[in-house]
């Protein structure tokens, strides 16, 4: 019988890339499979306790072995913000991925250090035991929006060595690159027991 996971997520396109690498070994399920339309707390101070918090929901309420992530941009010249307030940095109640990226290259105006990464926390509840997984991709903030695919601060973050911001390097680029992925492939080779 195939090992059931929940990813604590409905974003459809994360759920196929993550079952694209992780193939048939392992049925994963969406929120909306469990029946979970709860509003899930991330009331935490750092990314990887907000990735606990919701793998520890799922796993207490629903009974399932689960994973949930949650990703921050870090500026230098911020102290390490936005961090865990990146989706809703330019409003606390709501995100506005344009108000978001506005305030911080209005923030970062005539600021010579521009470094900054983005970082992605995954927590795994698995046989009741907790384990997490980090994904970081260093960069700077470019000084204008370029680029047109992506979303959120993609306009605005360049990987190192690229010279491109993620919205210029393109989606399927930035997928096998990004934070997110570096974190996915720990879990998955994790998971699979590579």
């Amino acid at each position: 019988m195939k090992k059931k996971l929940v990813f604590a997520t409905n974003n459809a396109h994360k759920l196929s890339e993550i079952r694209a690498m992780l193939g048939e070994k392992i049925e994963l399920l969406s929120l909306a499979d469990i029946d979970c339309h709860d509003e899930i707390p991330e009331t935490a101070e750092t990314l990887e306790e907000n990735a606990l918090q919701k793998a520890r929901y799922i796993h207490e309420r629903y009974g399932f072995d689960c994973f949930a992530d949650d990703t921050g941009l870090e500026v230098e010249e911020l102290g390490g913000g936005p961090g865990v307030h990146t989706a809703r940095y330019a409003y606390p109640d709501r995100c506005d991925p344009v108000a978001n990226t506005q305030r911080l290259l209005r923030e970062l105006t005539k600021k010579s250090n521009r470094r900054a990464q983005f970082r992605t926390a995954i927590a795994l509840i698995e046989n009741g035991e907790e384990h997490l997984f980090e994904g970081v991709v260093r960069g700077y903030i470019a000084t204008e929006e370029r680029g047109t695919d992506g979303f959120g601060y993609d306009p605005v973050f360049s990987p190192e060595e690229t010279g491109l911001t993620f919205a210029e390097l393109g989606v399927e680029t930035k997928n096998k690159i990004s934070h997110r992925a570096r974190a996915v492939e720990k879990l998955c080779r994790h998971l699979l027991g590579e």
